[in-house]
This record gives C-alpha cells, sequence and structure tokens, in this order.
C-alpha cells in the first residue's frame, strides 16, 4: 500500500500511565474513505490509541502522521483544526439545550445587530436540519430540546455535526450501545453515508458483529499490543472474535 494512499499513520506509539504501559509500539494506518474496525476486550488499549489520534494524550514515544505531514497535537483542538472529529459513547449533548444549538456548541454562527452580536439562530435552524437530514435522518424541530431525541437521533446529531464541519476522519468510539435494533439499523446507514461522502471512519468496540456489517478491515488489539489486522473478504465474525479471544492470529489468517 502507497503512503499516498494513508490519510493517517501512526507508527510505534506507546504510552505510560506511571508504571503501566498501556501501548507497546503499536504501528496503526487508516487509509482514505475506509471504514476501519478497531477491536478488543476492555483495556485492550483502543480508547487510549485512539485519545493519542484525537489530541487528548501525547504519544510517550512514537510519530503519528496525517495527509503525508507528520503532527503534534497538543490538544484535540489541533486534531479537530486538521479534521479528525470524535463522536464519544457518552454523547457530549446538553439535554436542555435545542438541537441546533447543541449542533454548534462552541462553534455558534453570529449576526450583528448595531453593536451587538446576537446568535443567527435561524441559520442554527436551517444548517442543522439540512445536515441531520442529509444523514437520511428525520429529526423534529430543530428547535426542540435534545432530551426528546432517541439514542439513534442523538448519534444523528453528532455525526451530522462532524460532517457540517468538514471532518476528513470520523472516530465513532462504541456508536452502537445501548441501541435498539432498529437504531442500530440506522446509525450503521448513517456510517455508510459517511464513508460514501469520502470520510475515513475508525469504528471502536468490543463487539465485532456491531462493525462486521459496514468495516472493510479490522484491527484487534490486546493488553496494549496490536496482534492482527485483516480484511473482511478474509476472515469471518468467528475468527475475528477467535483472535480476540486467544490473544493471537490463527496460521490460517497469517497466510
Amino acid at each position: 500500500m502507497q503512503e499516498a494512499a494513508l490519510l493517517a499513520k501512526m507508527v510505534n506509539i506507546e504510552k505510560y500511565f506511571g508504571a503501566v504501559q498501556a501501548l507497546k509500539k503499536v504501528n496503526f494506518e487508516v487509509r482514505y474513505g475506509e471504514i476501519l474496525g478497531l477491536l478488543g476486550d476492555n483495556g485492550a488499549g483502543k480508547s487510549t490509541l485512539i485519545k493519542i489520534l484525537a489530541g487528548v494524550f501525547p504519544p510517550d514515544r512514537g510519530e503519528i502522521f496525517f495527509e503525508g505531514g507528520r503532527v503534534n497535537f497538543s490538544s484535540p483542538k489541533d486534531a479537530r483544526a486538521m479534521g479528525i472529529e470524535t463522536v464519544h459513547q457518552a454523547l457530549s449533548l446538553v439535554d436542555i439545550m435545542s438541537i441546533s444549538r447543541n449542533f454548534f456548541l462552541g462553534r455558534e454562527p453570529t449576526r450583528k445587530i448595531g453593536p451587538i452580536y446576537l446568535l443567527d439562530r435561524k441559520k442554527m435552524d436551517e444548517e442543522c436540519e439540512k445536515a441531520v437530514t442529509g444523514l437520511g435522518v428525520r429529526v423534529r424541530a430543530p428547535s426542540e430540546f435534545v432530551s426528546i431525541l432517541s439514542g439513534g437521533e442523538r448519534q444523528a446529531i453528532s455525526i451530522g455535526r462532524a460532517m457540517h464541519f468538514k471532518v476528513k476522519l470520523l472516530i465513532l468510539d462504541e456508536p452502537l450501545a445501548a441501541l435498539s435494533v432498529r437504531e442500530t439499523r440506522e446509525v450503521l446507514r448513517q456510517v455508510e453515508k459517511v464513508r460514501e461522502s469520502g470520510v475515513s471512519v475508525i469504528f471502536i468496540t468490543h463487539n465485532v458483529y456491531h462493525v462486521y456489517p459496514v468495516a472493510e478491515r479490522f484491527v484487534m488489539l490486546d493488553r496494549g499490543i496490536k496482534i492482527g489486522e485483516v480484511y473482511k473478504k478474509d476472515a469471518s465474525p468467528e475468527d475475528i472474535i477467535e483472535i480476540i479471544a486467544t490473544g493471537k492470529m490463527s496460521q490460517t489468517l497469517k497466510s
């Protein structure tokens, strides 16, 4: 695979928390326009690796490249400025705010009336509705509170927000946790629409059945070590579960 085909590359990433080594020389790549499943049990290092890529933590050792250039993120703001957005399992939505206020939270458009700047609520409502319906989701009025939304609708708001702000790499942290079967299907459809728009997606989960329908490639971690990487065409969900359970690649998949 040529370097030009890589959107993001992490080389020999190591991270310590006190005496505990959370990541051990992990190599990780994300290609343009792909959905990548990042898998592993609790404590495997998935969240730590992604938090480094998203600028939450600096690596203790190793290098990060994005769009061909080496980067050093000192904060999530730096990563967002490069086009990396994360939708966390605990969605960063405020129940007592409207859908559109949540959509633009921290990046609200304003209009000037005399010496005073006011929120441009009309623009916020229109752009929020357009972005979310672009994912194939019909939301209630953008002026209504987020507290009335279902889990799937909340995910649509978070994904639509990332897309609106020109994301290049979307990181989804356990996006199907606690969702119903119908909501799960809807969110997976949204993820595929994101990929169709040219955005790369990292889908983090401990449940291979959540990500298998949409991902082309899977990376598995175990106790801070990358133990395997397979393409969907070469491995069934059961094969991937066996890798995670045993902590090693089978000889068949290696070949």
